[in-house]
């Protein structure tokens, strides 16, 4: 998928908690939501299987898009011609961390 697509949506999930972004990409329009939506799914069950965090105090503290190769095909035309086809990747990085447990005012 294009970097634009998926950043508009990362933009709106950055720095917010894992309950919060559950609801935020169930309810976005945007096709992309359900591939962001399954790689933070991936993100907290590595974080609580492999680490030991809690899922209730995760949030998502960084994440990034970055463009990646693009994919050229050739699509047939009329006349024995070709049409050449762009498809861009990406690489999206979502770092989690645990909300800390005292709170300094």
């Amino acid at each position: 998928m294009s970097v634009f697509k998926i950043r508009r949506i990362i933009d709106q999930i950055q720095d917010r908690s894992y309950e919060e972004t559950l609801m935020i990409l169930e309810l976005m329009p945007y096709r992309a939501s359900y591939t962001i939506l399954k790689l933070v799914y991936s993100a907290v069950a590595h974080a609580s299987h492999n680490i030991g965090l809690s899922k209730t105090n995760l949030f998502i503290s960084q994440a990034e898009v970055n463009g990646g190769s693009i994919v050229k095909k050739w699509r047939p035309r009329a006349q024995g011609r070709s049409f050449p086809i762009k498809r861009p990747t990406c690489h999206i990085t979502i770092v989690l961390k645990e909300k800390s447990k005292s709170k300094s005012f």
